[in-house]
């Protein structure tokens, strides 16, 4: 007996650490893992997975947002036998962050705790399918759009309005011929066939916070039988002086129409607004296939204009609707446009175009001009963009006719929109500050160069006077000098030379016949040419002796 109490207490002894781990509430179990949360429009789930067998373990998740030291337990997130909870029912701030921490319970065993990452629950949400309901024509559908989300939804309640629908339609016999449209909510899709099958799935899309959501079921609808009266095709819209004119095409002749207008916004709120459209003034009862009525019907905004044909007591469906933007059917008239020249520069005044009302155009839209100029003997042109209706257009080429126009253009590039441009205005540039100084530069050069030039002539010619036609003679002595006889002396050419036969008789009796040449060297001549009379007779008398004995010598040789 006491061998066995104490084999029990042995026993209890040893499962005391597990008592006590237990009932202190051990981590013994695993935590879940893969934990993620899914949020679709107002939907909020929590999602997990778990190695721990699920029917034996729960799940619990607390949640905590800034400001708050304590953890509170998630609503639709305690003992959760499966992996998958739904706490869309907290009453959260979608632009607040909040985080999440879930663990596994068996008993009174735990796991730790696996912690999510804080979120914002409005940048998770995702766009889930839109509500679709159709109605059909015999060559349109009607579709009817109810936003994501339920109908007090807090997380698109700010954006109900900025929601665009993208719609895929297709013929139930064919899903090659797809299509896709955009369209408001009660808008139509339009050019289809009388009994047809159609099939449709529609898609919403937040372009602002670029989210894209998903696809709805695919709902089909098919077309009625072909109406007796086709509706109005081709509505187009266009601006004659201060009034619209709304034309159409139509089939038949000899009908009856009339126009209605809904104000554009109308399309993006929520009900049927069938009672909002209003009758066009001047459209109505109308048996041509256009109508006219002022601008001013309408305000500053976007409209969307329907016509419909009658007959009788027979009418037709509504035309397929035109939209109407009065800004961008604005006329923007050409501006008026002056100029001055001044210096080598153009002085450029711009009249901002007027209306009837004497109401400028730019106290609506924002207008830049445009301008253009060139050389008149010259196409290449210039432009230059200007607020200002006064400017100048500097650094022109002086004396030169230049040409210039001019349109108005809105500042807004998202209209695209510029009036035609003027009628062309010449100008004749004045001779600039330029010109001018150059035109006193050489007025005083040419003063200082008249002098110049008068005393540069008149130094030439007196040179030429001094050496051609001197005014005095030269001294008799030298006068002789330059005789006749001494200039053809001097002058005389080599082959015109004078020349003596020499016989020099030799005592072996043989006689050889020397030509002996009178030129006198020219050093001596000069020389002789300097000396006086008497030594030009001297060497006279010399040349005439040596003569003589030449001749004296030859007759004895010869007896």
């Amino acid at each position: 007996m006491l061998a066995f109490l104490g084999t029990t207490a042995l026993v209890l002894v040893a499962g005391a650490p597990w008592a006590l781990l237990a009932a202190a509430g051990g981590e013994d179990l695993e935590s879940p893992q893969n934990v993620e949360v899914s949020i679709i429009d107002d939907v909020f789930l929590l999602k997990w997975n778990s190695s721990e067998s699920v029917g034996n373990v729960t799940f619990s998740a607390d949640y905590q947002t800034p400001g708050m030291h304590n953890w509170i337990e998630l609503p639709g997130c305690q003992y959760i036998t499966g992996t998958t909870c739904d706490f869309s029912s907290v009453k959260l701030s979608v632009f607040e962050k909040i985080q999440l921490r879930i663990r596994a319970e068996k008993g009174n065993r735990t796991s730790p705790w696996h912690e999510v990452g804080s979120f914002i629950p409005f940048r998770k949400a995702q766009i889930g399918p839109p509500k679709v309901h159709l109605k059909a024509e015999d060559k349109a559908i009607i579709v009817n759009i109810s936003p994501p989300g339920t109908k007090d939804s807090l997380m698109w309640a700010m954006d109900i309005l900025s929601f665009t629908y993208s719609v895929v339609i297709w013929k139930n016999s064919s899903s090659v011929d797809e299509r896709t449209e955009t369209v408001y909510p009660g808008g139509k899709i339009y050019k289809l066939s009388p009994e047809t099958t159609y099939c449709l799935k529609v898609k919403a899309r937040l372009r602002l916070h670029r989210k894209v959501g998903s696809y709805s079921p695919v709902y089909c609808v098919n077309t009625t039988v072909e109406n007796k009266l086709p509706s109005p095709e081709n509505i187009e819209v266009d601006v004659k002086d201060q009034s619209y004119v709304l034309k159409w095409d139509y089939t038949y002749e000899n009908m009856t129409f009339q126009a209605q207008w809904l104000r554009a916004y109308f399309k993006k709120i929520l009900g049927n607004h069938s009672d909002k459209w209003q009758q066009i003034p001047g459209c109505e009862n109308v048996r041509a296939t256009q109508c006219v009525f002022p601008q001013k019907v309408f305000s500053k905004g976007a409209y969307f204009l329907r016509v419909q044909a009658s007959d009788g007591n027979k009418t037709s469906f509504w035309s397929e609707e035109k939209r109407l933007d009065t800004e961008m059917q604005t006329v923007i008239l050409p501006p008026v446009i002056s100029m001055k020249s001044v210096d080598n520069s153009l002085h450029i005044y711009i009249g901002a175009p007027r209306e009837t009302e004497n109401k400028s155009t730019s106290q609506h839209y924002p207008l830049i001009y445009e301008i253009i100029f060139w050389e008149n003997t010259s196409n290449a042109e210039r432009k230059i963009l200007q607020k200002k209706t006064d400017f100048i257009v500097p650094n022109l080429q002086p004396l030169t006719v230049y040409c210039v126009k001019a349109r108005a253009v809105i500042e807004d590039e998202k209209w695209n929109k510029s009036s035609v441009f003027s009628d062309i205005l010449c100008e004749k540039t004045k001779p600039g500050n330029t010109s001018i100084t150059w035109i006193i530069a050489g007025v005083c050069t040419a003063l200082f160069s008249i002098p110049v030039a008068i005393y540069v002539v008149k130094g030439l010619l007196r040179c030429i006077n001094y050496v051609f036609f001197p005014s005095c003679k030269p001294p008799p002595n030298i006068d002789q000098c330059f005789s006749e006889q001494s200039l053809k002396n001097l002058l005389l050419s080599a082959s015109e030379e004078q020349t003596e036969r020499c016989f020099i008789i030799e005592n072996s009796y043989s006689l050889v016949t020397v030509e002996e040449t009178s030129q006198v060297d020219e050093d001596h001549k000069q020389y002789s040419s300097q000396t006086s009379r008497d030594s030009g007779n001297y060497s006279n008398e010399d040349e005439n002796s040596g003569s003589k004995t030449s001749r004296e010598l030859l007759q004895q040789g010869l007896v």
